[in-house]
């Protein structure tokens, strides 16, 4: 069955990347829960999409130059809505703390293209492996340098190249990476790509699915995975199967 993954978590109805759009996903009974982590000036994993603090927080400037305790200043809800004032950017530490006790599924974006964060790979995935997540963990990067050097962490942990990119030996390009799975933007999606995946055992999730039509085209092609910003609307659409 096609996992239902919120992106960035309920992201269609509480701010990106926060606690209220975790809880939210998951009281809305998601699967699984898409993040993105950025390195602070003093080597602090946080979650936020951006490289800089100017679209979803009232801060300015890049993660990289704020301290973690700095950043924990900066409103990260007003931005979306009002009833959000004062939610702030959280720890990766913070996130898997909260994940531990529940049945969810996570994937963490490395967000290390722009900015290729020395060592966040291992930063990251050591907090993983602390708090016993390994087994039900994805990191993804469209950072090719980057999955290469994860090679020898896939053995313990999901490993996904992200790509937008369309090319006839993606599968094996990726295989050669190092990476275990592949996440794909939905323009790429087949059910020949997803099949020759399955052949290869390779996962496929699909990025980023908000309607209908292209929420069940996935199901249809039997993909692993699709993130959504949508979650709820996706398990209705699933259960009409």
């Amino acid at each position: 069955m096609t996992k239902i993954i919120a992106h960035r978590g309920a992201s269609k109805y509480a701010p990106e990347n926060t606690m209220p759009a975790f809880e939210l996903a998951y009281k809305m009974k998601a699967e699984g829960i898409e993040t993105d982590v950025h390195l602070t000036k003093d080597r602090i994993p946080v979650l936020i999409h951006d490289s800089h603090v100017k679209r979803t927080t009232n801060g300015r400037g890049f993660i990289k130059d704020y301290y973690y305790e700095e950043l924990q200043k900066l409103d990260a809800g007003s931005w979306f809505s009002s009833e959000f004032s004062g939610t702030s950017i959280i720890s990766l530490q913070n996130f898997l703390e909260w994940a531990n006790d529940k049945s969810l599924y996570l994937n963490i974006e490395l967000k290390n293209s722009r900015i290729d964060y020395k060592n966040i790979e291992s930063i990251v995935y050591e907090m993983i492996e602390h708090y016993s997540l390994l087994n039900r963990t994805t990191l993804s990067t469209f950072n090719h340098d980057s999955v290469e050097r994860m090679k020898p962490l896939r053995e313990k942990i999901g490993v996904a190249l992200l790509t937008s990119r369309k090319r006839k030996d993606l599968i094996w390009y990726t295989k050669g990476l190092g990476a275990n799975a592949i996440h794909i933007n939905y323009r790429l999606l087949s059910k020949s790509l997803v099949q020759k995946c399955k052949e290869e055992n390779m996962k496929i999730r699909v990025y980023t699915v908000n309607k209908f039509v292209h929420i069940m085209r996935s199901f249809f092609a039997e993909c692993d995975g699709v993130i959504t910003d949508v979650p709820n609307k996706a398990l209705r659409y699933r259960n009409i199967l």
